[in-house]
């Protein structure tokens, strides 16, 4: 059998607002997301649940996907000092399609991308 690759999707991103030229990315599903562990890619899919962990160290937000927390198996995480950044905000982002863009980790036997700033997550529209 060949290995798996990233899935080939239709994302529109949108641009500050405007609807740019709809491209083929190379997306990669969240469920996918832990394989390619140490790569930089882009991970799209329906955010299902938002958490501000404002008890947690450095009080990160985190946008999960490929399921509701616990059992999701992919994370953006968003660190408190950027959380202000975010237009919309980052609990407005939930039930909507997006796509991350980072080095993706494994944590906790899951996928996740560490946020820079707002520029790596994108809204879009997945067909």
């Amino acid at each position: 059998m060949p290995p798996k690759t990233p899935t080939r999707l239709l994302a529109t991103l949108l641009l500050t607002g405007l609807a740019s030229a709809a491209v083929a990315q190379d997306a990669i599903r969240p469920e996918q997301a832990v394989r390619f562990a140490g790569q930089s890619g882009m991970v799209c899919g329906k955010v299902e649940k938002t958490r501000y962990a404002e008890n947690s160290e450095g009080q990160p937000t985190f946008l999960h996907m490929g399921g509701a927390f616990p059992r999701h198996t992919f994370s953006a995480r968003i660190p408190q000092d950027q959380r202000g950044n975010f237009r919309p905000t980052p609990e407005e982002l939930e039930g909507k399609d997006v796509c991350v863009l980072g080095t993706i980790q494994r944590d906790a036997g899951r996928a996740e991308i560490a946020v820079r700033s707002p520029s790596d997550v994108k809204l879009a529209t997945i067909k």
